[in-house]
């Protein structure tokens, strides 16, 4: 088997993420963290973008373009998600396939909360280096290492200091569509069985879209010709989802969905760019409760 390397897209995220923070729905979404966890040469990109002038040079221009259209996606994303943790308030969180999320050093409503941040080794290792002496805002912060794709979640997580008998947020953002459909479903039910009563699952997912696929080989090729590194190369997408089919999965783990949008919905009154509009009618947020 083929030694995992760090997640390229964890860090096409975090500097999405860098590229909105203070610039777009500034009152519901801040994320000044994720500059912090980018290294130097990441960085160059983002302050492209901040600048806001769209670079001449055909190669530049399109990593300029897929950092920017990346930071669009976070925001409704992410103002989602934060807004189900706060919701829920349970002092223990579970983030799976972490890679850069900056929650735990970030929000303040954590302040007596134990994040528990799954992903696998090598990932676990780039974010620890980023991370540095960087203090969080969180009670306590868990790293555990697992690789979803090939790995049991409970004994790492319960060996980590997880309670399976308390109540928790799972956040489940950015991961689903890396995953076949048969890892997904294992990665539900291993969820549902280390689940108590009225915890929440909070998951991201994307429906297919044959727009989507097209941008998204073009986008590829360009990079290729241009020679430049392809972040999305060594991670494909393995499943797409439709709402019905979610809750369906859901439901057979005992998770009853309270709600599922797509991100173009939840973008509503956040005042972002029309543009990217294609693209945040396919990605959605759902929010389960454990029955």
């Amino acid at each position: 088997m083929t030694e995992r390397v760090a997640s390229a897209t964890a860090v096409l995220v975090c500097q999405g993420r860098a590229t909105a923070d203070g610039r777009y729905a500034v009152d519901r979404f801040s994320d000044p963290v994720a500059r912090m966890l980018l290294d130097e040469a990441e960085r160059l990109v983002v302050d492209l973008v901040r600048a806001g002038p769209v670079p001449a040079e055909a190669a530049t221009r399109m990593a300029f373009e897929m950092v920017r259209r990346v930071g669009l996606t976070m925001v409704p994303r992410t103002v989602a998600i934060d807004d189900a943790i706060r919701v829920h308030g349970a002092a223990q969180i579970v983030i799976l396939g972490a890679g850069l999320d900056a929650r735990a050093w970030r929000m303040t409503e954590l302040s007596r909360a134990t994040v528990f941040e799954v992903d696998h080794l090598a990932s676990q290792r780039d974010k620890a280096r980023r991370v540095g002496d960087l203090v969080p805002t969180a009670e306590r912060v868990v790293p555990v290492a697992v690789d979803l794709a090939i790995e049991r979640l409970g004994p790492a997580l319960e060996g980590a200091g997880f309670a399976p008998q308390a109540v928790t947020t799972w956040v489940w953002e950015g991961v689903v569509p890396y995953l076949t459909r048969k890892q997904v479903r294992s990665t539900l039910a291993q969820v549902a069985e280390l689940s108590a009563t009225g915890s929440r699952l909070v998951v991201n997912y994307q429906m297919a879209s044959s727009v989507t696929r097209v941008m998204r080989a073009v986008m590829r090729l360009v990079l290729r010709v241009s020679r430049q590194s392809d972040p999305l190369a060594g991670e494909p997408w393995r499943s797409l989802w439709r709402p019905d089919r979610m809750r369906g999965l859901l439901g057979e783990n005992g998770f009853a969905v309270t709600s599922d949008s797509d991100l173009l919905t939840l973008a509503t009154g956040l005042s972002l760019p029309a543009e990217n509009n294609g693209s945040l009618r396919n990605g959605r947020v759902a929010v389960a409760v454990r029955d």
